[in-house]
């Protein structure tokens, strides 16, 4: 399966015609039937690799990365073992940006293709971090936001919403303090229990 969608070539007409005209390079970070007995303690789903992502081909190596592993309490070390913790976005490709430099978002048909097959393979999940509203629209149905990060009381242990951690959200970090002072610790402290 991971040689599949590293081999996918699905959006390859959709990525040359962005403003960055890139060619696909899936970022695949799980293994199936990961090494724990109970199947794998942690997922990850986020939005969709970005440009640094891109060229690095390893996921969150990138200020979003920095900050996600500081919600979660945990080094990069911890985070990037692959069998304790799997990486799946709503998209495996870097989207590319619109003619304004915006990003674009993840590909619906990357989802409808690999989703259910991924999910699978990754057998119980331990717990489950949807970061932005793309993670949380696929499992949570549409709603903002704010509203599925305040309703994380209602989803864990098992599952944390959490704001996509990029830079771009930190008025909405300032103007939700709840979120570092209530659920941060709770999220650390589930990390912590799960991977251990």
């Amino acid at each position: 399966m991971i040689a599949r969608i590293r081999a996918c070539r699905l959006c390859e007409a959709r990525f040359a015609a962005t403003a960055t005209h890139h060619a696909p390079r899936p970022v695949v970070w799980f293994r199936p039937g990961a090494r724990m007995p109970t199947g794998t303690p942690m997922l990850i789903v986020g939005q969709a690799p970005g440009a640094r992502v891109h060229a690095s081909g390893r996921p969150f190596t990138d200020p979003s990365g920095d900050r996600l592993r500081d919600w979660m309490g945990i080094d990069a070390a911890t985070f990037y073992d692959i069998g304790r913790i799997a990486i799946v976005p709503m998209a495996f490709c870097f989207p590319g940006y619109d003619a304004k430099g915006a990003d674009l978002p993840p590909p619906a048909i990357c989802a409808k293709t690999w989703r259910a097959r991924v999910t699978e393979a990754l057998g119980p999940v331990g717990l489950t971090l949807l970061v932005g509203g793309a993670a949380q629209r696929w499992y949570l149905g549409p709603r903002p936001v704010t509203e599925a990060v305040a309703g994380w009381r209602a989803l864990a242990p098992d599952v944390f919403p959490l704001p996509h951690p990029s830079w771009r959200n930190t008025a909405w970090l300032k103007r939700n303090p709840w979120f570092e002072a209530e659920l941060v610790p709770a999220l650390r402290a589930r990390v912590k229990e799960v991977l251990t």
